[in-house]
């Protein structure tokens, strides 16, 4: 009786301190995305003002994304590899010292070689660090463990833009932004540096059993299951209308002002941050049937986004952060469940990937069905997100048949 109640202490202390590092690594979160995301929020305009073009701003853009996205295969390999979690993820996020250095830029060139920089520092970071949030998300649940990350995170997310109002709104310019984000941005390596010290081998925090549990086709390799899974991922994905061309629309359309648009951005940030909750709780609780919920709302995003009401412009815009925020969640927690620890950052890294060119396809097909007609644009979206949901059932047919209980 007194070995088992040593075993519930010792059980109990380790989701304390597993909840307390998950906390750590989502304030981490919370002040890189004041710093990148209030950068972001701007790049553009001020490019400009440093004399970069129309084509050079999406250039930018563009190839800083594409490497955000492309180079997490190669990160997430080379943390597998080398077991140097913590240093990647702590190289990654010291990139973000590039967007602070903005202040000094003087010429486009240079500005555009800083947002890139921190574009792959993300790449470096995301595939490492999320192997490691992994590891203590199986104390609390997958879900509700990627769900409080992203709620921390999506909460920088609204900051971040809106220092940059405050700034403008009391006749300041971009070096006066630029130059507060050096708070954040200290503060994000800080509070890492407290985490890789309180927690130095995070993979403890997850039972030696996990291994032999996720192996559904033997140990050393990634399972079938997980590549159908990095199918269904990246046909849900292609057919999710990104906001850049939402907001292209509600523009063009005069649905909404000029104004509205960052404010409903900001709302769509704030419903991904309160569904990351939900639905990381919803995950431990019945598994990975919740996925199916992604196509589902996928689906009419279309069909309401690109209409010309208002009421259904800002139901589409309250759906879409709905949407995100299941995309930052259980599709990152399920990853968790279907690969062996031992190649936790190279799943992580393909997954990351897929999903980047997956958007990055999606997006480029649907601006180009989109100058032709709404209606080639919606009906991409049912052809795609209908493949998705047939996918998924095979996911969960081969889950089932492993005989896993996954996410739950």
């Amino acid at each position: 009786m007194k070995f088992q109640q040593n075993l519930d202490c010792k059980g109990e202390d380790q989701k304390k301190k597993a909840l307390q590092f998950i906390f750590l690594l989502g304030i981490v979160s919370l002040f890189g995305d004041i710093t990148y995301e209030g950068a972001r929020s701007i790049a553009g305009p001020y490019l400009a003002v440093l004399g970069a073009s129309a084509s050079i701003v999406g250039l930018v853009a563009g190839l800083g994304e594409f490497i955000g996205y492309a180079l997490r295969l190669i990160s997430g390999y080379l943390a597998d590899r080398t077991g140097k979690y913590w240093v990647m993820t702590i190289i990654g996020y010291g990139l973000i010292f590039s967007i602070p250095l903005l202040a000094f830029a003087g010429y486009w060139q240079l500005a555009a070689v800083l947002i890139i920089l921190e574009r792959m520092g993300k790449a470096i970071r995301t595939p490492a660090r999320d192997a490691i949030l992994s590891h203590a998300t199986k104390q609390v649940g997958r879900g509700w463990g990627f769900g409080i990350h992203e709620a921390l995170d999506q909460v920088g997310a609204i900051i971040g833009p809106l220092i940059f109002s405050t700034v403008f709104l009391l006749k300041g310019g971009y070096r006066e932004g630029f130059t507060i984000l050096w708070i954040p941005a200290l503060l994000t390596l800080a509070i890492l540096i407290i985490a890789r010290i309180k927690v130095p081998a995070p993979e403890k925090l997850e039972t030696s059993g996990i291994i032999t549990r996720q192996n559904l086709k033997g140990k050393g390799k990634l399972p079938t299951v997980f590549w159908f899974y990095v199918l269904f991922t990246s046909l849900s994905v292609m057919g999710f209308a990104s906001f850049q061309l939402i907001s292209f629309h509600l523009k063009v359309q005069s649905v909404f002002s000029d104004i509205q648009i960052p404010i409903f951005y900001a709302i769509a940030m704030g419903v991904d941050a309160l569904v990351a909750l939900i639905i990381g709780k919803t995950y431990d609780k019945i598994g990975l049937r919740i996925l199916i919920m992604i196509p589902l709302l996928t689906l009419p995003i279309p069909f309401i986004a690109f209409s010309r009401s208002y009421i259904l412009a800002v139901m589409s815009v309250i759906l879409w952060g709905a949407v995100m925020g299941i995309h930052e969640t259980i599709m990152r927690a399920s990853i968790a469940d279907l690969t062996p620890i031992e190649h936790r950052g190279f799943a992580y890294g393909i997954f990351n990937t897929a999903y980047g060119a997956s958007w990055f396809i999606g997006s480029v097909l649907m601006g180009l069905l989109y100058d032709f007609s709404v209606k080639y644009l919606i009906l991409f979206v049912v052809i795609i997100e209908v493949i998705s949901v047939l996918v998924f059932f095979m996911v969960k047919k081969m889950v089932l048949l492993a005989g896993k209980n996954i996410g739950r």
